[in-house]
């Protein structure tokens, strides 16, 4: 019988942790829209949602740190809970990524709009699409799906690098453009974290299921 509370419990973490990653994944969605659409009402429902996931991140952690005092798992559910605690604050760190857009939004209202070279709707969904796949792996307690979104951070770094070059041109050549260039840098830049955040919760995930730590990992010819 104690087991088996045990891992309600364990499902019931588990299930307040995919909450707030859902919240995780809308307030980034709303956020990019808030930039490119410069709906200030949407900037607003950002902050609203990053307040909801500060909260979750703490009652998820508090959930956590009981199970690991009063239980002492053992092997995979202590890898579980530990991850579960690694997850939960970059959940967190995505909602403050977000903000960090939905701010940038703000600080344009009423400014002129600028044609700017870079998509930030395409880099936007790609953050999006690398958290909505690490969530999938710890649904599923899948390292192989976990494995896709450590294979898309280099993609996402790149965007990012293009992003920066081609926003600093346009500054040289067109001054005017300062304002909204400058402020796109600090979106692309946010949005590369996220897909650092998301490519952390993947990594948690093959801790998980497999018992090994992939962070930090590269061969030698990276190395050198």
């Amino acid at each position: 019988m104690p087991r088996i509370h045990f891992h309600q419990q364990l499902a019931a973490l588990k299930d307040k942790l995919l909450a707030m990653a859902a919240l995780a994944h809308q307030v980034l969605e709303y956020s990019v829209t808030a930039y490119v659409n410069g709906d200030m009402q949407l900037c607003e429902h950002v902050l609203e949602i990053e307040a909801a996931i500060n909260a979750a991140e703490r009652e998820v952690d508090e959930m956590a740190y009981e199970l690991l005092s009063r239980e002492q798992p053992m092997a995979i559910d202590l890898r579980f809970i530990l991850s579960v605690i690694k997850i939960n604050g970059d959940l967190e760190r995505i909602g403050d990524q977000s903000v960090n857009v939905a701010q940038r939004a703000r600080s344009l209202a009423g400014l002129p709009p600028v044609d700017l070279p870079v998509n930030m709707t395409r880099m936007g969904e790609r953050a999006g699409k690398m958290i909505r796949l690490a969530i999938q792996a710890l649904v599923e307690g899948d390292a192989v799906v976990a494995d896709q979104v450590l294979a898309m951070d280099d993609e996402m770094d790149l965007m990012n690098r293009e992003a920066q070059d081609l926003l600093v041109e346009l500054m040289m050549l067109k001054p005017e453009t300062t304002d909204h260039a400058l402020n796109a840098i600090i979106i692309a830049r946010n949005l590369e974290r996220t897909g650092d955040h998301a490519t952390n919760i993947a990594e948690d995930v093959i801790f998980w299921v497999r018992g090994s730590d992939v962070r930090h990992k590269m061969t030698l010819a990276e190395a050198e």
